[in-house]
C-alpha cells in the first residue's frame, strides 16, 4: 500500500512538470518576421496593437477555417495546436496591453477596434463543436478570450477617462515625469 501511494505521488508530481516541458516545446505563435515587426513597433504602441490584432485575427481565421473542415486526426491535432497558439498569443497581446497601461501610453486609437476584434475571436471558439482531442484547448481558449475581452473593455474605458483629466498627455507613448 505504501509503494503504491508513493508511486502516485510521484506521478502526481512528474504530471505538471511534463507538461510545462510540453508547453515549453512548443513552437511560437508568431512567425520570426511576425516576431521582427513586433520588436520594430514596440516603440509605436499604438502600431503595435494593430500587429497584435492582425496576427490574432490569422489565427483566429485559421481555426474557424480547420473548424469546417471534416474530422480527422490530423484536424483534430491542427486545431489543437491553434487553439494554444491563440491562447498564448491573446495571453502576450494581453501582457504588452499591462505594460502600455502602467506607462501611460495613449493607445486609444490602437485599441478603439480591440473589443470588438475580440468578440469576434470568441464566437469563432464559440461555434466550434467540442471533441475530446481539442477540448482542453478549446476551454482554454475560450476562458483566455474572456478574459482578454474584459481586459480590453476595461482598457478602453480607463484610458477614456485617464486621457480626458489628463489632456497634456494625449498622444504621447509614455507618461513622463512632471
Amino acid at each position: 500500500m505504501r509503494l503504491l501511494l508513493s508511486t502516485a505521488l510521484a506521478l502526481l508530481c512528474l504530471f505538471p512538470a511534463t507538461r510545462l516541458l510540453a508547453q515549453k516545446n512548443r513552437p511560437e505563435p508568431l512567425t520570426e518576421a511576425q516576431q521582427d515587426q513586433i520588436a520594430e513597433a514596440g516603440v509605436y504602441p499604438n502600431e503595435r496593437v494593430k500587429l497584435y490584432i492582425t496576427y490574432t485575427d490569422e489565427h483566429a481565421d485559421a481555426i474557424k477555417s480547420l473548424a469546417g473542415r471534416n474530422k480527422s486526426a490530423a484536424r483534430a491535432k491542427r486545431l489543437d495546436e491553434e487553439l494554444q497558439d491563440l491562447t498564448a498569443l491573446m495571453d502576450e497581446f494581453g501582457s504588452n496591453l499591462d505594460v502600455y497601461s502602467q506607462r501611460r501610453a495613449d493607445i486609444r486609437k490602437g485599441i478603439k477596434p480591440l473589443p470588438e476584434a475580440v468578440d469576434r475571436w470568441l464566437a469563432i471558439l464559440r461555434a466550434i463543436p467540442s471533441e475530446p482531442a481539442f477540448d482542453v484547448s478549446l476551454k482554454e481558449a475560450i476562458d483566455s478570450g474572456q478574459d482578454f475581452s474584459d481586459q480590453a473593455k476595461q482598457l478602453v474605458a480607463d484610458q477614456t477617462a485617464y486621457f480626458l483629466l489628463h489632456k497634456d498627455e494625449a498622444n504621447q507613448d509614455r507618461a513622463e515625469p512632471k
